[in-house]
């Protein structure tokens, strides 16, 4: 693939993206996690920054005259066509917004399917859609979309989340084509396991009746092999990193592996 086993992203990340002074981000999901991480790299890096989250705490990041905070759900129409005017000029968009969900299928609720393509995938789409007038009339703009490792492995119980994942990553090398013409680039941050974000909080009130008796010996396993030390994981820092490559080197490539355990995937697919 694109990604090298190992990206050294502090040699790279100094680089402008040519013919283009990048000032302001939008980052959706900055509550906490990636999200939060990147918001406060783009910070100490000089940039204006609107984090944006469903419910917005001043005391998450640190006060600065970058940075803005704006409520939204990416996936009520109202609430993105509020935050995209309220914003106003964004140089880069960065859909992080995101919600887990872990179960086997035969267990799962449709609306908590549905729930999962609404922010993951639709979310994704929907946010795109209304920042691209401003980025087509002007000729410039980036839109990096941070999905999964997940989706270059196949694990078990993470079906609904895969799909809804990798759905964005068809999205993204398609739209990709579209906007060539006017100069968008169009990237995919894809980062791995991450045991110090809040992923196992996030998805636990979608996993009450997500596992029949019959795939309990599965799931047992499945825990077991979790609760064991990696070598290789992923850490926030790592996705802020490979976001921030994406938003400022032309050069970069159009999927990039966050962390280590991630790269090491993208280097045998």
């Amino acid at each position: 693939m694109d990604s090298p086993t190992s990206t050294d992203y502090s040699l790279i990340s100094k680089k402008p993206l040519s013919g283009i002074i990048m000032k302001t981000v939008l980052i959706t999901g900055c509550s906490s996690g990636f999200g939060l991480v990147t918001a406060q790299y783009f910070l100490e890096h000089g940039w204006k920054v609107i984090a944006t989250m469903r419910t917005p705490h001043e005391d998450l990041l640190p006060r600065s005259e970058h940075l803005r905070l704006l409520a939204l759900d990416v996936s009520n129409p109202d609430s993105i066509r509020a935050a995209v005017e309220a914003a106003g000029e964004v140089d880069v968009l960065v859909n992080n917004a995101g919600i887990g969900m872990l179960g086997a299928l035969e267990g799962t609720d449709m609306e908590i399917a549905r729930e999962v393509f609404a922010t993951n995938t639709l979310g994704t789409i929907a946010m795109t859609q209304a920042m691209l007038p401003q980025f087509r009339l002007r000729k410039q703009g980036v839109i990096i979309n941070v999905t999964s490792s997940v989706t270059l492995k196949a694990l078990p119980l993470l079906a609904v989340y895969t799909a809804s994942k990798a759905a964005v990553n068809a999205f993204t090398e398609s739209l990709a084509l579209e906007l060539q013409q006017f100069n968008i680039s169009v990237k995919l941050v894809l980062p791995g396991r991450a045991p110090e974000t809040r992923f196992g909080d996030n998805a636990r009130p979608r996993m009450q009746t997500s596992f029949p008796p019959a795939y309990a010996e599965l799931a047992q396993g499945v825990f077991a092999g979790w609760a064991e030390s990696p070598s290789l994981l992923t850490h926030a820092s790592d996705v802020a990193e490979a976001v921030w490559y994406a938003a400022t080197d032309a050069s970069s490539p159009m999927r990039i592996a966050a962390g280590a355990d991630a790269q090491a995937l993208m280097a045998v697919n």
